[in-house]
């Protein structure tokens, strides 16, 4: 049976904050993980009527294991394949700093505005077992940024606590509003 929407831990689940581990073979367990993190991923998009569900690291779906899997087309959703990375890691941060809007399937209905590396040079190998290299710029630079992160016990919101203005929600039209942060952000137990 594959994994779903429901299988997804969110904040305030205290594994989100713990570094995952190294994966040192690539076994049909290993592949069937890779298949429950998509099949998770595409469930809780189709739960959402104004989001994309891009990517997702494996501790994600409660598996301490430094596994992601990227969407490999953004902008289309009826492309619903996804690549997976086992044991990513970013070797070279590059080009600007750029603050723009994240959101994270383990924080539940709140956004930010994060400052990324708008390049990253990427190490990874395949679940074919081959290594893997990767300059990724833009949003796919994003992306992998806010993966490797989940792999290393980092949440998004982490990146921003101490910048108020920073925090947003999707309405119901699927547009982001700020959020108080006195109010709704600031002593929120489900995020810290």
């Amino acid at each position: 049976m594959s994994a779903t929407k429901d299988d997804i831990i969110t904040l305030p689940n205290g594994h989100l904050r713990e570094r995952s581990q190294k994966v040192g073979v690539i076994s049909d367990e290993l592949k069937q993980l890779v298949a429950d993190m998509e099949a998770a991923t595409l469930d809780w998009e189709d739960s959402r009527s104004h989001e994309v569900g891009v990517a997702l690291a494996a501790i994600q779906i409660d598996r301490k294991l430094r596994v992601v899997v990227l969407r490999n087309n953004f902008d289309d959703k009826s492309d619903r394949t996804f690549h997976a990375f086992i044991n990513p890691k970013i070797t070279k941060y590059e080009g600007d700093l750029v603050e723009d809007y994240e959101g994270c399937l383990s924080v539940r209905d709140i956004y930010g505005k994060v400052e990324r590396h708008s390049k990253v040079r990427i190490s990874a190998t395949s679940l074919e077992g081959k290594q893997i290299r990767i300059t990724a710029e833009g949003f796919l630079a994003r992306v992998f940024q806010h993966e490797i992160d989940h792999t290393n016990g980092i949440v998004f919101i982490d990146h921003i606590k101490n910048k108020p203005d920073a925090f947003f929600r999707l309405d119901s039209e699927g547009h982001l509003e700020k959020l108080d942060y006195e109010k709704d952000v600031k002593d929120n137990k489900d995020l810290w």
